[in-house]
């Protein structure tokens, strides 16, 4: 197939990753070509030798540094209207690409548009777990109600079923510095909650498109075990429900953290 001039991927590099090389292989090899770029706010030798293999533009942010500030630094580097921020840490199907571009040559454009995907843990991937079947029936609503407000929230209001790295956003509506930055853990939950107010669609691909790897280095993991995501979980659900209701829905909801555990 043809390059797809108006997609990027930017890779977000961060410190010294052992899995970066295998998702600059996976964008590489997508069955649709498009831009790809690197950026980081921890340039170092390795990621400059990869950027280098690969031919890829490595972009280095001297400003203001966290996940949020950095995604969006990858964003701002791009000059299309579509962007993928890809993890570093993750793998995506060579089909991930194809399948955005199938509904964009149907007419049905977006806000953003993100898949189903599969973990990793300990460089196997697993079976679906409760909670990913789980996420796949509070997304399905999307389905059928792509551009309502009040299914989006909705969705949103019992967690965030969104996968971040699955996300291509469409800075034509969301412009090229979208992501929130107050929270360090629900970032993307955020996001999501604050681009509900724009029209357009929640494009739900139904599909396993890409492989999350859950391990003990990740920001994640770490964000958990020092209980900050519980913290903004809470922030979260109150800004669905009543207090009460956003307290008895943590207990629930604090127990899929469990599958971010490495065993």
């Amino acid at each position: 197939m043809e390059k797809f001039q108006n997609h990027t991927f930017v890779i977000c590099a961060y410190k010294e990753s052992p899995y970066l090389e295998e998702c600059i292989k996976s964008v590489l090899n997508q069955t649709v070509k498009s831009n790809i770029i690197m950026s980081t706010s921890t340039p170092n030798e390795y990621i400059e030798n990869l950027a280098k293999k690969y031919n890829l533009q490595l972009f280095v942010n001297t400003g203001k540094s966290g996940i949020g500030q950095d995604w969006n630094f990858g964003i701002s580097n791009t000059k299309t209207d579509y962007v993928t921020v890809a993890h570093q840490d993750d793998i995506y199907k060579e089909n991930y690409l194809e399948e955005i571009v199938k509904y964009l040559n149907k007419g049905k454009d977006f806000v953003i548009a993100f898949s189903d995907y599969r973990e990793i843990k300990k460089n196997k991937e697993i079976n679906l777990t409760k909670n990913l079947k789980l996420k796949k029936i509070l997304l399905s609503p999307l389905k059928i109600f792509p551009k309502s407000i009040f299914i989006k929230r909705r969705v949103l209001s019992f967690g965030c079923s969104i996968c971040c790295p699955s996300v291509t956003v469409n800075t034509k509506i969301v412009g090229k510095e979208p992501y929130k930055t107050d929270l360090k853990c629900d970032l993307d939950w955020d996001t999501w909650y604050q681009m509900t107010k724009f029209k357009g669609n929640f494009l739900y691909i139904s599909k396993e498109l890409m492989d999350h790897r859950i391990h003990e280095g990740s920001e994640t993991s770490n964000l958990i075990e020092n209980n900050t995501r519980l913290e903004e979980d809470l922030i979260m659900f109150s800004k669905f429900w009543p207090k009460p209701i956003a307290k008895l829905l943590m207990k629930f909801y604090s127990k899929a953290i469990d599958t971010n555990e490495v065993k």
